[in-house]
């Protein structure tokens, strides 16, 4: 072995040595920036914030708790919502066992997993929904674009790139990325073309390279190459004195891939044809065009342009209904959609407040339906018939706008003559119609959900309190989700009244649901803050109790909301109740 007389570089010459090499590749884009010494203590404290717990994911939901969390949020697609909740809760649900069991379910032979495959049409809400059960679970979730991405090795995206970006979602927790959610839409476009001679690296190549992840293997974060991942293997190094090797198994991470499937009925109607079902005429319909994909069997997809082996990883599929005219409808009426929220925000930015009749929905929804391009089509249909509206009437000196149809078609008119004190004032009568309306649209929103949203805040929904939902909702652009919170909020400051009023006068005083809901109807409607709501309580009941307590020889008393309007009386009749027993 040849000897050697030079000497190791020490770390600031290695430094400058690295430094260097990186200019002469990248230019001056790329730079080592010395890491700051830190101190014994802030080394304690760093080593204490790495100790915390991380990010818990609620593996305890039963797929009915999470379809009745998502009929909140999708309208129709109720086979498609069932088959995702089951299999998805049942994919957590069996990580939470293997966790706490000794035989980890990755050791078994056999263990499947099961990755999704959805097929529908445009702008039926397959994005949305794999959010929703992403964020109601708590994991992290990437999407990515299936015809952005080619095989390892070439010009183009990797498919692994999506597992690292896992790890940013998470907030670099590994732990947490090991069960994050991986949404790659558009898979249809990287079926291989049958009329196709010769390798395809934008289609069956990236098929290829998704059949380790889909499984399981282990991903570098570092990316080779990359500048960014050598200076944080460096920094890493300097710190610890180890090469710490990070790496993502994708063992529990659940692939989920969606596509229109357009040219896939043909196939499936002419295997039908065969066999003799009853399916050979033509296909006219899109609603038709789904209950033929609703028959799609793996041979199709294979017929189709994918891999066996590709198809042989998703399992599961879940086919999305066609969305009628009267779906659009309901998705506008929902409180939680965000395209009439965010229109409600567009005009709040002009301290201007709009509410929407029913049946200018119904005409916004008919228009967005010939669009045929499902949910999309409703945010170009409200976006057009109210453009003129955002444009001139933050100059017209009105802050209330009630969207209605007679309104919308004749813009002109309305524009016109909305600055005379007459047409103010049939405005405002006319936009109180319309809260009206939208309070109960809430309200038997919330009837239809009421189990459903009790169970979830932790909230008896009493009709009075469903009033105070829906005039919450009304004076805040808000969603359901955030007004119930707000309210529970309020709620659970009302109840520490209860503790404070004991604690001060030693009589135990308990608010009755009535009496709590009109508070924070109060707290609501007013400028009353929870303090002064404490101050008037202590002020209205504190001798009158002391004195029923003396006369009753009670030290309990339930305050409904006829005894915070008029305390006396309500005293006074505590009193007489125990002189004069009924």
């Amino acid at each position: 072995m040849r000897e050697t007389n030079e000497k190791i570089p020490d770390p600031k010459e290695l430094e400058k040595e690295i430094s260097e090499f990186l200019a002469k590749k990248f230019g001056q884009n790329v730079k080592i920036v010395s890491p700051m010494v830190m101190t014994q203590q802030a080394t304690v404290d760093q080593t204490k914030e790495a100790g915390k717990s991380k990010k818990k994911i609620n593996f305890d939901l039963k797929p009915e708790e999470l379809i009745a969390y998502l009929d909140q949020y999708i309208v129709k697609q109720d086979s498609a919502k069932a088959i995702l909740a089951t299999k998805i809760c049942t994919h957590f649900n069996r990580i939470k066992r293997a966790m706490e069991s000794e035989n980890a379910i990755s050791s078994m032979v056999g263990s499947i997993k099961n990755n999704v495959l959805m097929i529908g049409p445009t702008g039926v809400g397959k994005t949305y929904i794999i959010k929703l059960i992403a964020d109601k679970i708590g994991v992290p979730f990437v999407k990515g674009d299936a015809t952005k991405f080619s095989e390892t090795g070439y010009v183009g995206g990797d498919v692994e790139d999506l597992v690292r970006d896992l790890v940013r979602e998470a907030d670099d927790d590994i732990e947490l990325a090991h069960y994050g959610i991986v949404y790659i839409d558009e898979i249809d476009k990287i079926a291989s073309s049958r009329n196709l001679i010769g390798a395809d690296v934008s289609r069956t190549g990236v098929q290829r390279a998704l059949l380790k992840p889909m499984e399981e293997t282990e991903v570098d974060l570092k990316v080779p190459h990359d500048p960014i991942s050598m200076i944080q293997e460096i920094e890493q190094f300097r710190k610890t004195g180890k090469r710490d090797k990070r790496s993502v198994n994708t063992g529990s991470i659940l692939f989920i891939m969606s596509g229109a499937f357009t040219e896939l009925g043909p196939i499936i109607e002419k295997r039908l044809s065969r066999q003799g079902i009853g399916f050979g005429a033509r296909i006219r319909k899109a609603e038709e065009q789904i209950d033929i994909l609703k028959h799609v069997r793996s041979e199709d997809l294979i017929e189709f342009g994918f891999e066996s082996e590709f198809v042989g990883r998703l399992p599961v599929r879940a086919v999305f209904d066609h969305l009628t005219e009267d779906d659009l409808y309901e998705i506008l009426k929902n409180p939680n959609n965000p395209i009439i929220l965010g229109k409600k925000l567009d005009f709040a930015a002009y301290d201007i407040e709009v509410k929407f009749e029913d049946r200018l929905l119904q005409t916004l929804a008919s228009h967005a339906f010939v669009e045929n391009t499902g949910a999309r089509g409703l945010v170009s249909a409200v976006e057009k018939a109210l453009l003129d509206f955002e444009r001139k009437l933050p100059s017209a000196g009105i802050n209330e706008f009630p969207a209605t149809s007679a309104i919308i078609d004749n813009p002109e008119t309305f524009l016109k003559t909305i600055a005379g004190a007459t047409k103010k004032q049939a405005t405002h009568q006319l936009f109180g119609r319309l809260i009206q309306q939208e309070k109960e649209n809430i309200k038997e929103y919330l009837k239809e959900n009421q189990k459903n949203l009790a169970d979830k805040y932790g909230l008896t929904m009493t009709p009075s309190r469903l009033d105070v939902v829906a005039t919450c909702y009304a004076k805040n652009t808000l969603d359901i989700d955030k007004v119930i919170k707000k309210i529970k909020s309020h709620y659970d400051e009302i109840k520490k009244i209860e503790l404070y009023f004991f604690k001060n006068h030693d009589i135990n005083i308990v608010l009755e649901e009535d009496a709590i809901d009109f508070i924070i109807e109060k707290l609501i409607e007013s400028p009353f803050k929870i303090e002064d709501v404490t101050e008037k309580i202590n002020q209205d009941f504190q001798h009158g109790l002391k004195l029923a307590r003396e006369k009753t020889n009670r030290n309990r008393f339930f305050i409904t909301r006829q005894a915070l309007l008029d305390p006396e009386a309500f005293v006074g009749q505590l009193i007489k109740d125990q002189i004069n027993p009924p």
